[in-house]
This record gives structure tokens, sequence and C-alpha cells, in this order.
């Protein structure tokens, strides 16, 4: 299926939508498919294309094209070099050949590497550079590490549309061409951020201070549903790069034979008691992108481990090394589990997360099952918790900023 879909007079949107796809880069789940938005921008005097669409779906895009008649394209503008935003491109500009690509230096070096597109074929633009199309006019502004170091957003000034391609989608396929369902695209939006952008959440604060400049009435991302109300995913976007974490405790964990599972069901038991919210994990079982969604915004972290030759199950170890990865605004973590003979698990986790900037909280290590002194020790790592989040005035920080 195919079907152009008008934003505004002569602007479309002629990507495509991948309802059946289930992972992302053989690592990430798509519980809710996606869809790789491209669009069109006929000016009086040319026409661009901005961004393409993944290879497994450039007869969509084609099709789309087609079925507007487009004859010629001027421009096609390449925000983002990776792959499912830039698959279709030789195809494109095998079938517009007068087309250039427009695109910042690196990712013309990156789109000759990966796709072995010419170097005549490309027009490179500095920051703030623009380009007419007649009546309308595109602004390029780069956007470094947004979550490649090439990428770029594109401003069409007239219109007050910014495309942004990665940055503020949602992996999520619908039919939908404007956001409708908020809960549904939150969701999405998150896992996205959580699983793609957060590890840049510095770098992001900046582009989203540099976009307040812009008059913006509709944001265009490269994936999910378009945004016509933006000050919804830049809010949600301002919260999660924010410094300020919730009074929660995830509990990633793995039990072998119950003991570690016994004193995870304690913990949890113990910091419900003292008004925190835990979100728990088996990594036997869970999506990791719904544990990537809980590191967003939680304040602490327990590992919860049995030992494994000598080490932490190695579901535990990809765990710690995803959460290293993403470098989440953390304040403070601890690890519990059990060993039969022995081992250096607390010692080999800790080498695993040195991208978090947290407070090591003393483990719970102990040797079989737990017993009444292990317990009372759960008790107390509880009790150190709730003090740290009092101490740091933890969720109601956060009431006040949902309260403005």
């Amino acid at each position: 299926m195919s079907m152009p879909r008008q934003l505004k007079s002569n602007i479309y949107s002629v990507g495509a939508i991948d309802w059946d796809r289930r992972l992302f880069d053989e690592l990430i789940p798509l519980p809710d498919g996606t869809s790789y938005n491209a669009y069109l921008v006929k000016g009086r005097e040319k026409t661009a294309l901005i961004d393409t669409v993944d290879s497994t779906m450039t007869d969509v895009l084609i099709e789309n094209l087609n079925q507007l008649k487009i004859k010629n394209i001027d421009y096609v503008i390449a925000n983002h070099a990776e792959q499912d935003h830039s698959g279709s491109l030789p195809q494109i500009l095998d079938i517009y050949p007068n087309a250039k690509v427009v695109a910042t230096p690196k990712c013309k070096d990156m789109l000759m590497d990966l796709l072995l597109i010419p170097e005549s074929k490309f027009i490179t633009v500095d920051d703030g550079n623009s380009i007419s199309l007649g009546d309308k006019t595109l602004e390029f502004i780069h956007a470094p590490w947004v979550h490649w170091p090439e990428t770029m957003f594109t401003y069409l000034k007239e219109d007050k549309i910014l495309f942004t391609c990665d940055f503020l989608g949602s992996h999520l396929a619908t039919s939908d061409l404007f956001v409708t369902d908020e809960p549904v695209v939150y969701e999405a939006a998150k896992r996205y951020y959580a699983e793609i952008m957060m590890p840049f959440r510095t770098t992001i604060k900046k582009h989203l201070e540099r976009i307040k400049e812009l008059e913006i009435e509709t944001i265009a991302p490269s994936h999910g549903p378009i945004y016509d109300k933006p000050e919804f995913i830049l809010n949600a976007y301002r919260d999660w790069v924010s410094d300020e974490v919730k009074n929660e405790v995830i509990i990633p964990y793995i039990s072998m034979h119950g003991s570690t599972k016994e004193m995870v069901d304690y913990l949890v038991n113990a910091l419900i008691k003292r008004g925190i919210t835990v979100k728990q994990f088996n990594l036997s079982k869970t999506d990791i992108g719904k544990l990537a969604i809980a590191l967003v915004d939680a304040s602490t972290i327990v590992i919860g481990t049995p030992t494994v030759l000598t080490g932490p199950h190695p579901n535990v170890a990809y765990a710690a090394y995803l959460a290293n990865a993403l470098r989440p605004k953390l304040k403070f973590a601890s690890i519990i589990g059990s060993y039969g003979w022995g081992g250096r698990m607390v010692e080999q986790l800790m080498t695993m997360v040195p991208n978090l900037k947290v407070d090591i909280l003393e483990p719970v290590v102990v040797k079989g099952f737990p017993k009444e002194e292990d317990f009372k020790a759960l008790d107390n790592l509880a009790e150190k918790i709730l003090n740290k989040h009092q101490e740091h005035n933890i969720g109601k920080k956060r009431q006040k900023i949902w309260q403005r």
C-alpha cells in the first residue's frame, strides 16, 4: 500500500509504514513496528525530497512520487546518513539523475562510504545555510550527535515546519499522519529516546535550546506520526533530558535457583513500605526496551544476580553493559545476589558501568539462600535508599516541574 498525503500546500508525506518490523539494528525491539518518513516539498521553481526510506521499502517511496506525478527532483536533503533514511537514495538518484544530494560535509563522507554515491552528486551545506525553492526556503541546522555525528535538521521557513529526522521521533506504525493518541505516542517516543537518544542527553539539551529561536508550527520526524502540536514532544524531551529524577528504584535481575528472587521480592516490599515506586525486570523474560524506558528518569538501580563461574549471570552482565551505554541520569546503585562457594560478581559488575555517575550503596551478597541477618541487611539497604532520596529531595523537585 502506498499513498502520498498532504501536510500543507505543496508539502507531502511520501514515506512508508513498516507494520511488521520487530527488530531494529538486530538489537532494538519494535513492538509497534515503525515508519520511514520522507517528505516532498514543491516550490514554485524547484522541488526537494527530504530524506528517503529504508531500502526494503524503496518501491513504496517511488510509487508515492509517481502518484504525485513528480518528473523532476532538484534536491534530495539528507538529514542523516543511517540506512533506514538513506537506503533508497541510490535508486532515487537513478530515477532523478539531475538531483543533487544536500548534506553536511560529514554526512557526504558517510554516504559515499555507506552507499558508494559519487562525490559529484553532493552539495554540502554549512550550519545556517539555506536553499530557495522559489517561494519556499529550506534552512539547514547542523545537529551533531542526535544520534550520529553528521546529523542536521531542515527548517522550512515559510510553513514553519522543522524536519528533524531521527530526533523527536517514535518507532510506531500508524495510519495517522499526525499525532492523535498522545499517550500511545508518548510511550513510543519515550522508548525511542531511551534506546537511541539518551546517551546524548547533554548534547540534546543544547539542540533544544537552539531550536527555541525558531517559530515552529509542525515537527516532522522520520519515524512515527507528525507533531502538529510541537510543545507535546518538546516538553517531553525537556523533562527527559533534565537532571531531575523520580522517586523510583529499578531492579533488573536473574534468579537461577530462587535465592536471588527471594531477595528481590523482599527488597521490593521493603521499598514499597517506604513509599518508593519500584519497577522490577526479570531479565530472562523482559523486553529490554521496557528496561530502557524505566532508566530514563529513575533515581536508583539495584542489580540482582546469582554467581555464575565466579561472575554475574551473563544476562545481568548484558543489562549492566546496556545501562552503561545508555548513560541514564541515575543517582545511586547497588547490587544484591547470592553465591555458592565464592566469586567476584560485585567487582566484575562495577567494572562494567564506568559511565554511570552514581553513588554506590553497600551491596548485599549472601551465601546460599538468604537468612534472617540477610533480610535485615536488605531492610538496611531499603532504608539507605529512602534516606538518599530524601537527602536529595527526589520526588519533591519533580512535583514542582509538573505544577508549572
